[in-house]
């Protein structure tokens, strides 16, 4: 009995599906009611009103497709939301709506230059929604006969029964169709769907017709109607895809198996001169759609004088994403150059944007967002515990705060308790500086730091130097 339940226990380690929890793992949404209004506390957001309502709109006009080629600045101070407003956005829009997530650091890494970095995530973030007319046979299985050879050598052959309300028709089975008819486990009462140009066998449900056949279903055994009119229909299929992977699959020097490497090099702008007037005859025959989707730019102040440039050119562009941005510099320096502005963004950029400002956080949605975090992290924290780890929030930073959450759970389990209590946390606070202790511990022992470059230490560095 014990080997069983090992075995079982064993099974369910296999199959569990393991999650990370990230920063922004909790994010939902924007939680938005349908009128646009923020809630208080909802899908994972916490405050930050303003922002979410004016993100609630940008959402909007996504999905009505009336807003591309238009540029966002989410600007505040660090641990204010801004990067939590840009995912929550990517989850309202859902799979359909491409959103591709960037930071400004990263094209100063690529093996490629940095205008054609942002090119490929621009168009990344455009989808293309095509739409194809595919002829299927669709009916519900009457009958499945499989002839086997007697001599045990030679191929397969089978005949397929097919019904709808109105008609039914017998078809012919080769061997690589019987072979996906037991491949997807085809039973006579199932209803399919067969995709006359690749073969493709769907199994779309059980018929309503088999709904007291016990010992064929199972609990998650879904039924359907069985199909009307004739067997053979015309069906439109819509494939969504983004404009760098048609980029890519038409680059002849990669081909489509980059899409799977990552590796897809710099393309050639006639490549994508050539895929632009095709999507456009597509568009005026009806057989695609643009979807402008979203492009978010972190830490977009990391960008120089160049992609500043090219960007605002690119935002000009008819096919042209919607672009986010944040940001928690103020008055800085343009990176590339030796002119300060706001933000460090040119302002000639600055000019093209609207600019979302958000909020520090007040100490009631400091608790709350901590509180959502210990349920993310599935972590058991009493409420005196709680309010210490909000106080800390307050007085240092809340990203300080949530990296205590984990560590103080660990520490309680050490001492074998189910629920982290007040020492759990004050030990793991000793435990781990913030950032306002570590630079005070280092004013107080900096001389014993090589290479100080304090007040005093700059000719003891010059002196080692030398």
């Amino acid at each position: 009995m014990a080997s069983i339940t090992a075995a079982k226990d064993q099974e369910v380690r296999e199959i569990t599906r393991i999650e990370r929890i990230g920063a922004h793992s909790h994010i939902r949404g924007l939680g938005l009611d349908d009128g646009l209004e923020p809630r208080k506390v909802s899908q994972g957001m916490v405050g930050q009103l303003k922002a979410r309502r004016a993100a609630g709109v940008v959402l909007a006009m996504v999905k009505d497709g009336k807003i591309a080629g238009r540029a966002v600045l989410l600007a505040g101070q660090p641990g204010t939301g801004k990067t939590a407003i840009a995912m929550g956005l990517a989850q309202a829009l859902g799979a359909d709506t491409p959103f591709t997530s960037m930071a400004g650091s990263e094209i100063y890494s690529l093996e490629m230059s940095k205008t054609e970095a942002l090119t490929q995530a621009i168009r990344k973030s455009i989808g293309v929604r095509i739409k194809e007319e595919t002829e299927i046979i669709e009916g519900e299985v009457v009958e499945i006969q499989i002839e086997r050879p007697a001599s045990g050598t030679g191929g397969k052959t089978g005949k397929l029964t097919l019904k709808s309300t109105e008609m039914e028709t017998m078809y012919d089975l080769g061997s690589k169709m019987i072979e996906s008819l037991t491949k997807e486990k085809i039973q006579t009462g199932d209803v399919i769907t067969i995709d006359k140009a690749t073969g493709k066998i769907s199994r779309l449900g059980r018929s309503f017709t088999r709904a007291r056949d016990y010992d064929a279903t199972g609990p998650q055994t879904r039924f359907v109607q069985c199909p009307e009119g004739e067997l053979q229909k015309r069906k439109e299929v819509v494939h969504t895809v983004t404009l760098h992977e048609v980029d890519v699959i038409n680059s002849r020097t990669h081909g489509f198996l980059a899409l799977f490497s990552g590796d897809t090099g710099e393309i050639k702008s006639e490549v994508r001169e050539q895929i632009n007037a095709k999507v456009g005859e597509w568009r005026e025959e009806g057989k695609a759609d643009i979807i402008p989707g979203v492009l978010f730019i972190d830490e977009v102040h990391m960008l120089d004088i160049e992609c500043f440039s090219f960007l605002n050119r690119a935002l000009e562009d008819e096919m042209a994403p919607i672009v986010i941005m944040a940001t928690n510099r103020g008055i800085t320096r343009i990176r590339g150059t030796n002119i300060s502005s706001p933000h460090g963004l040119p302002l000639d950029l600055l000019d093209r944007m609207v600019i979302i400002p958000t909020s520090p956080y007040e100490e009631a949605e400091l608790k709350e967002i901590l509180k959502i975090r210990c349920e993310e992290e599935d972590c058991e924290m009493s409420e005196d515990a709680l309010l210490v780890l909000t106080k800390i929030a307050v007085e240092t930073s809340l990203r300080y705060a949530i990296q205590l959450i984990t560590t103080a759970s660990l520490v309680s389990r050490k001492r074998k308790r189910t629920e982290v209590g007040i020492d759990d946390v004050k030990r793991v606070y000793s435990l781990f500086l913030d950032e306002g202790r570590s630079t005070q511990f280092l004013k107080e022992y900096q001389d014993e730091y090589l290479y100080d470059q304090s007040a005093g230490g700059d000719a003891e560095a010059m002196e080692v130097t030398v």
